[in-house]
């Protein structure tokens, strides 16, 4: 008689290629519907799972991992972030939890270096002219942006993707600075010609460009707080595409309706799927670039997140270590 498969619950829809496969491998439960789970409905599917496969936008938080039943074993989360699970709890519980590192890099600094290009150039403000029928023909002053080639870009959090960013910002004629934990390698430190800040605020006070690309951890909530973005100059431009609690976005909206901070092209946002009313506003006036967290949202990126899901929970099933096990050391 064959094993039994383990039973696998999917929270939101996937890539049908990714589907499929896991329909092969386990006895899964797909979510066809692709509407978010309430937390009655995830209380119940961490009840019955042996594994539970959530994305970024299921909150795994302790009053869902109180209900879980004693077969619910992994988290297998669709996402690099686990910010939206309760990391203590699972490990009270024996839960192990993994992610999808790494196959998201490119695609997010595409992205975060598309924002600096949109915010600079203004970009959103040109490609609605045409569609509106506002254009009257070239004029030397209309439309003017802010070349980016020999500007300052400080790159708050060093890892994959800040790396990925500062190698096309480089090629883009900007200077690379970064503020991290630690100092990067030295070959990349030389390679990408970075300057290490161990000063956060003093970085920020000297800074063309601002980009976020750390986690978010209870150590980088509100990081760019009002006070560090006070010491941002009037017109520099800050862009996110990490995680929306790191900043202070209604220190960040009054700000730039002040003109103390020219811009920002935010892909995330605090309270996501809801958008401050006046950062909408502010997108209207062409004073920020506003995109609804698709930072990460290429087929190839979501294919590859999904064959790391289904790589975790075969290893697990088979009883080897996941290999992308989240540790209490990489927080």
């Amino acid at each position: 008689m064959p094993p039994q498969k383990p039973l696998v619950i999917v929270t939101r829809k996937l890539p049908d290629a990714i589907e499929t496969r896991m329909m092969e491998l386990f006895d899964t439960r797909l979510n066809l519907a692709d509407t978010p789970l309430s937390q009655a409905e995830l209380i119940e599917a961490v009840k019955q799972a042996d594994v539970l496969v959530p994305t970024v936008t299921d909150r795994i938080d302790a009053g869902v991992l109180s209900q879980a039943g004693p077969r619910l074993k992994l988290i297998a989360s669709f996402g690099t972030g686990v910010d939206h699970i309760d990391l203590k709890t699972a490990r009270q519980r024996g839960i192990i939890i993994t992610n999808t590192p790494g196959v998201l890099t490119e695609d997010t600094a595409d992205m975060t270096m598309a924002l600096i290009l949109a915010v600079a150039r203004r970009l959103p403000e040109g490609a609605r002219v045409i569609p509106d029928g506002e254009w009257a023909g070239w004029s030397p002053t209309w439309m003017l942006g802010r070349r980016i080639t020999g500007k300052r870009l400080g790159i708050v959090g060093m890892g994959r993707i800040g790396q990925a960013l500062a190698r096309r910002a480089k090629a883009f004629g900007l200077s690379i600075h970064y503020h991290n934990r630690r100092h990067v390698p030295p070959k990349i430190e030389a390679e990408l010609e970075a300057t290490y800040w161990e000063s956060l605020d003093q970085m920020l006070a000297r800074m063309d460009i601002v980009s976020v690309n750390c986690p978010h951890t209870p150590a980088t909530y509100h990081l760019l707080s009002a006070r560090r973005l006070k010491l941002m100059k009037p017109d520099a431009i800050l862009v996110n595409t990490a995680r929306g609690e790191i900043i202070d976005e209604g220190a960040l909206t009054k700000l730039i309706e002040a003109g103390a901070i020219a811009g920002a092209g935010l892909d995330v946002f605090e309270e996501e799927p809801a958008v401050n009313p006046r950062l909408v506003r502010l997108a209207r006036q062409g004073k920020v670039v506003l995109l609804p967290h698709m930072g990460s949202a290429t087929h190839e990126g979501r294919v590859a997140m999904g064959e790391k899901v289904i790589v975790n929970i075969r290893a697990f099933v088979d009883g080897h270590k996941p290999p992308d096990r989240v540790l209490p050391s990489m927080l």
